[in-house]
């Protein structure tokens, strides 16, 4: 039961880590009409998801297992991937930001962990990111790894669907519809990325890159992505 509140705590879509800010290429997407209703913004999201799975979702793997080795030099490898690999510098922005505010606010609440040591040294090398930050808190806090896989599957899209309902004709039980739907395939995508390792991460999303770039160029926005 302990694990379950641990992984519910930190899993959770409103933990103060600014989620809330970034609309994971949601706001351009939807000015150019290619979300325009609930069948695309559901298309929309399982790619989300599926990119998650196999670029960031392997990097938390990594984190989770190094964590679990105790191995700090894995952990930065693991961050480092991550942070090459986000070509467009908002959602580079988006994986620094909240691993940082993950890291400081498990410092605080945890206290004494492998991502404490790795915040600490992140300023002169690799930062830290979300992905693997969320691995390393769950492999300290005793959660398995696929339950950590499905955190994190579970955050890419209730925060595309969060800025759904600010930013389409959808409400809130259609958001939960479809995370009902995506969610059905995290087991699928566990399966397929569990046995990759770093140099296998996949990030190929060139539709949601040219938007994401876009985005970055507009003056009025709601959203930091």
């Amino acid at each position: 039961m302990a694990e379950t509140l641990k992984l519910l705590q930190f899993g959770d879509s409103v933990f103060p880590v600014g989620a809330f800010s970034f609309s994971g290429g949601l706001e351009m997407a939807v000015q150019h009409g290619v979300v325009h209703d609930r069948e695309t913004l559901q298309d929309y999201v399982r790619t989300v998801t599926r990119l998650a799975a196999t670029g960031d979702g392997v990097a938390l793997l990594a984190g989770h297992r190094a964590a679990t080795a105790g191995d700090l030099d894995r952990i930065r490898s693991a961050d480092e991937a991550v942070h090459l690999r986000k070509i467009n510098e908002e959602m580079r922005t988006m994986s620094v930001r909240m691993g940082r505010k993950l890291a400081e606010a498990a410092t605080r609440i945890v206290g004494e962990t492998l991502l404490k040591k790795r915040l600490g040294e992140s300023a002169t090398g690799a930062p830290v990111t979300y992905p693997v930050a969320l691995g390393v808190v769950f492999a300290d806090l005793g959660v398995p790894e696929e339950d950590a896989f499905a955190a994190h599957q579970y955050g890419a899209a209730s925060t595309v669907l969060s800025a759904a309902i600010r930013l389409m004709r959808v409400d809130h039980l259609d958001a939960q519809s479809i995370l009902f739907a995506v969610n059905e395939k995290a087991t699928d995508d566990y399966r397929d990325v569990r046995t990759a390792d770093l140099d296998d991460m996949q990030t190929f999303g060139p539709h949601i890159d040219v938007l994401a770039g876009a985005h970055q160029h507009i003056h009025v926005r709601m959203f930091m992505s």
